[in-house]
């Protein structure tokens, strides 16, 4: 029985340290020292190692435990986590106000809420009973990943709300990461040799998605709620004003937010907040959203299958710095591409400091007429790499150096190709140890044969022991060769060898991608697939290939190619031992209503998203295209469609709506 004293002490201590959590983390403002809040903490732990029966879920505590997870179960979402559309001036944010006083009754105008728009990740906070159950992210927006246990390890999220709050919430916001922290992780990174993070975003999902809790802890991540997706029981709110309030009532810290009477409060608002709050702020903000305060009102307008029509991004345009090229390096790709990469003095920029800036290739560095030593304009906007803008070539002062193509290979010192076609240079030594670093990582990759296990660590630890020399060395790999890496345990182990031996029933058009042909990508894989089994691919004449629709000359040559080498027939040979899928794939209803027939989707589709619709036309046999021909069949015409409805109409292309093209594939 714990004593009423000792309870009290207990309850007093968890309310202490929950309002230092909030002075620390959410107002920045500390009203103790380090020193004084760990003895508060200590005393807390010692009181309930003492009394386990006094410890509960929600008690700060319990923040951290101290078991890694193996991996993230996937969490469905109540209601989809839908993204928001993207404007980028004043007329498109005009236009899109337009559309929604079209769909308003007259004499209605919506009052706009306005928010930062954070440069975070989005996850979901499901509270029952006050008390933090859930935490997902928002993964495809159907299903997110299961990160609780990383979630109450950030000091921003309650884990108890006040008794204000519903009986079941579901609130999402952004975990994010403030610039100041985002250096200091990055310093530690340096110090213990590791590559620092690109910036503080990718810093932040990475740290949401750790396996140690621990080391999430370590991160002071933290989290502003924007909106919810359930609200049940507790005094109901009509208005994203009304829930922002609510949120700091019952102690879930809200975005900052204003309020605008009409779309051109919003554009002033815009710009006041670059120009005042943006130079300051101490978190990245790539724009700001305008949502329509009345939930009434968002009701009427709802949603297409991407985005609410309620609410946009008005995204700033992309942030450009000077600096100077101090040299060009050079990086190996999977197929053996070498890419120059020019590396600037470092200079902050969109949140982060860019030391590296890809050149892309040499006709780029001929266009731009950059040489080593020049000044240069720079830009980088959202998670777009940064790229130089201009050369500043008045301030040349006769020591630049041009940029020379390598005769060898910066990896290996192999020969270096330029072939006619192409504007690439290349490696051509097919053992070169960073073709193979990246061709793994692609063979490895979701699209391809999905080993999720096998990231860029054990792929340098894998090639740099020499103990593997292509991709059909991953199914030699025994538990006891794993063991042998660095961070490497029986579990993860096993969970590594089971994803490889998975990968062996993964259908064919998945493995032709995984080998990484150039010029091949995965709908050219797909029907390729649909064509041929891989010994029947393999033995596919040039131009044999050349007639088939999706593969011109310059594609035929580059499979042909590929196969008849050396290196390629023995590594198909090794895969076939191995016992991988070698059987040409299934044609998608080959006999279907739209067998033979292309689509082209154009504009913002209502009901589906345009991945969604293409795959419904793969299904009935049918082929979804980028671009319209004259051997289009149907363009499919949704909302803003642009410039492929005006070709399909010069080409006398038949146009249908949405709604015809669902009818049209219902019969």
């Amino acid at each position: 029985m714990l004593p009423k004293k000792t309870r009290a002490e207990i309850e007093r201590l968890r309310a202490e340290i929950r309002e230092h959590d909030r002075r620390y983390y959410v107002e920045d403002a500390p009203v103790i020292s380090d020193a004084e809040y760990d003895a508060l903490m200590r005393r807390l732990k010692d009181l309930e190692t003492r009394h386990p029966e006094a410890v509960t879920p929600d008690s700060p505590t319990q923040r951290v435990g101290g078991t890694a997870v193996s991996d993230f179960k996937p969490a469905r979402h109540a209601a989809a986590m839908l993204s928001l559309e993207n404007v980028y001036g004043e007329d498109e944010l005009r236009e899109w106000h337009a559309r929604l006083l079209k769909n308003l009754p007259p004499g209605e105008p919506p009052v706009f809420v306005i928010e930062p728009k954070i440069d975070g990740l989005s996850c979901a906070l499901t509270y029952e009973e006050g008390v933090l159950v859930r935490a997902a992210t928002r993964g495809d927006g159907e299903t997110g990943e299961d990160v609780t246990l990383n979630a109450r390890t950030i000091h921003s999220i309650p884990l108890r709300l006040g008794s204000a709050s519903p009986k079941k919430l579901e609130a999402r916001g952004e975990v994010y990461m403030a610039n100041a922290d985002f250096a200091k992780v990055n310093a530690e990174e340096e110090r213990a040799g590791r590559e620092p993070f690109v910036n503080p975003r990718n810093c932040a999902a990475g740290s949401l998605r750790q396996k140690n809790p621990a080391v999430t802890a370590k991160r002071r991540l933290r989290f502003l709620a924007h909106s919810f997706g359930v609200w049940e029981g507790g005094e109901p709110v009509d208005s994203e004003a009304g829930f922002l309030k609510a949120c700091a009532a019952f102690g879930l810290q809200p975005v900052e937010h204003h309020e605008a009477k009409d779309i051109e409060e919003v554009i002033r608002f815009y710009h006041d907040f670059k120009k005042n709050r943006l130079p300051v702020l101490a978190y990245s903000v790539d724009g700001i959203v305008a949502k329509v305060d009345s939930y009434a009102q968002q009701k009427r307008l709802g949603s297409t299958a991407k985005s609410p029509r309620w609410a946009v991004a008005f995204k700033y345009p992309a942030q450009q710095a000077s600096t100077v090229v101090e040299r060009v390096e050079f990086s190996v790709g999977r197929t053996g591409t070498i890419t120059p990469v020019a590396k600037v003095k470092p200079v902050f920029c969109a949140g982060v400091t860019i030391s590296s800036v890809t050149l892309h290739n040499f006709q780029e560095i001929g266009r731009l007429g950059l040489k080593v030593g020049d000044h240069v304009l720079i830009e980088r906007a959202g998670e777009v790499i940064p790229k130089v803008v201009k050369v500043a070539a008045d301030l040349r002062q006769g020591h630049e150096r041009d940029v020379v193509p390598p005769k060898a290979c910066p990896a290996c010192g192999g020969r270096v190709v330029k072939e006619e076609e192409f504007v690439a240079y290349r490696c051509d030594n097919p053992s070169c140890p960073a073709q193979l670093k990246r061709l793994l990582l692609h063979f490895a990759s979701r699209p391809a044969l999905d080993m999720q296990g096998l990231g860029e660590a054990v792929v340098d630890q894998l090639v740099d022991s020499g103990r593997i020399k292509d991709v059909s060395g991953l199914y030699d790999l025994k538990k006891e060769d794993l063991l042998k890496l660095e961070l490497f345990a029986d579990k993860r182990a096993e969970n590594l060898l089971a994803q490889i031996s998975d990968s062996k029933g993964r259908p064919l058009e998945r493995l032709v991608f995984g080998l990484g042909i150039r010029q091949v990508g995965e709908k050219t894989a797909e029907t390729l697939a649909q064509l041929y089994d891989l010994e029947g691919l393999a033995a596919a004449s040039e131009a044999e290939l050349t007639r088939i629709q999706e593969v011109g000359p310059i594609v035929a040559a580059a499979i042909h190619g590929f196969f008849h080498s050396p290196e390629t027939k023995r590594l198909i040979a090794r895969l076939k031992a191995a016992g991988l899928n070698f059987a040409k794939s299934a044609k998608k209803a080959a006999s279907a209503k739209f067998a033979g027939q292309t689509f082209v989707f154009t504009g913002e589709l209502e009901t589906m998203t345009r991945e969604q619709a293409e795959e419904k036309v793969k299904a009935l046999g049918g082929k979804a295209s980028g671009s319209v021909s004259a051997k289009t069949a149907y363009v499919v015409a949704g909302a803003d469609a642009g410039s492929k409805l005006r070709k399909a109409n010069e080409l006398g292309v038949k146009v249908l709506t949405e709604r015809e093209f669902l009818e049209l594939a219902k019969r």
